[in-house]
């Protein structure tokens, strides 16, 4: 099973994230430890679909970036990168306001594979607004 790697800390997640996808979309890491990464995006306009509501593919974007950014820190030792293989979301609900909340679990922490749910949540509440599933393939160097 795969160890969080040495030098992995939400300041650094937060300080990677800044100048891409997720720093854009207002992501902030909030918990990283074994098995385990935690954050939030507070809901902003450009987060919502033209009904006016929490677009699915926010609920996405964080829910993916947790999981991603959690295998990038849970990497075995000599792997180079991962890709996603799979990813799968059943929406429960939706907000229009506030802010949501995601909290990512390991599965599974393989040589080769890694499997991470994630639960996505009214950050005021705790109802669940989307259950999260990804595999992701772990990548090697090939020299």
């Amino acid at each position: 099973m795969s160890k969080l790697r040495d030098g992995f800390t939400v300041e650094r997640l937060n300080r990677d994230a800044e100048n891409c996808l997720p720093g854009h979309l207002g992501v902030d890491f909030l918990r990283l430890e074994q098995g385990i990464a935690a954050g939030r995006m507070a809901i902003r306009p450009e987060h919502l679909a033209p009904n006016g509501r929490l677009h699915a593919a926010s609920i996405i974007a964080l829910a993916d970036t947790m999981t991603g950014h959690a295998t990038m820190s849970h990497l075995p030792a000599g792997a180079s990168s991962f890709a996603t293989i799979e990813l799968k979301s059943n929406h429960l609900g939706t907000l229009t306001e506030g802010a949501i909340a995601c909290t990512a679990t390991a599965v599974h922490l393989g040589r080769n594979t890694q499997v991470w749910d994630a639960v996505v949540t009214d950050e005021a509440t705790g109802r669940k607004l989307a259950l999260y599933r990804c595999t992701q393939m772990v990548l090697w160097d090939r020299g």
